[in-house]
């Protein structure tokens, strides 16, 4: 088996034994995740890890998140082609190559520079120009282009940051990891409908921080 096609087979075997068997039977999301090549997304040196069943570095303290976790939130925004997106935590752009791929709109806030300029240079020669990318403080989400049919955040804080409530759709959903405690958050989907709000808790996660002016 070539290497090309031994990445297709990986890609293939995750989505069916991370992410389907676990739950997440979203067809949107498991057609996006075996079209987006996640190896493309890490340093060369890891891509053999890039379809194991954890978090994969990607350099300044942040990482890839496991592809369970990318699946089951993907899967709670329930997105709709032509959804306008924000996400919080550019990374590598793995995560809005997903959104992308499941057509939407996406507008995606990075704070780390090496890390923002690595993912703009890699979504536009992987071709997603439906991802438009921002330097700066994520918790204070992209006032200029809201409101959000959806918000996904990528990083933990200790609550969910009111730029991005009032950036958020009404109708909308937010997905976001949340917790005082650094080391545990609970994933947590937030529901603006109506006026009114609620929130869901979607079990235990442990992310990086996120870090800002609404964060840690």
């Amino acid at each position: 088996m070539s290497f090309f096609r031994d990445l297709d087979y990986r890609r293939q075997r995750m989505v069916a034994s991370q992410i389907r068997s676990r739950g997440v039977s979203d067809e949107r999301v498991l057609a996006a995740m075996e079209a987006v090549p996640r190896h493309l997304f890490v340093d060369e040196a890891l891509a053999s890890q890039a379809y194991e069943d954890h978090p994969v570095p990607i350099g300044h303290g942040q990482t890839l998140s496991q592809p369970y976790v990318v699946a089951l939130m993907s899967s709670l925004l329930e997105v709709h082609p032509k959804d306008r997106i924000l996400e919080i935590g550019t990374g590598s752009g793995y995560q809005a190559a997903v959104l992308a791929a499941m057509g939407a709109e996406v507008f995606t806030v990075e704070r780390i520079k090496p890390l923002y300029q690595t993912a703009r240079n890699r979504l536009l020669a992987l071709r997603y120009p439906q991802v438009q990318l921002r330097l700066s403080d994520g918790t204070l989400g992209w006032p200029e282009a809201a409101p959000f049919d959806k918000i996904i955040v990528t990083a933990g804080g200790p609550e969910i940051p009111l730029p991005l409530v009032e950036q958020l759709a009404d109708p909308g959903l937010l997905v976001m990891p949340v917790g005082r405690n650094r080391r545990e958050q609970r994933l947590v989907r937030l529901v603006k409908r109506a006026g009114h709000i609620q929130e869901e808790d979607h079990g235990a996660v442990v992310f990086v921080d996120l870090v800002g002016a609404y964060g840690w």
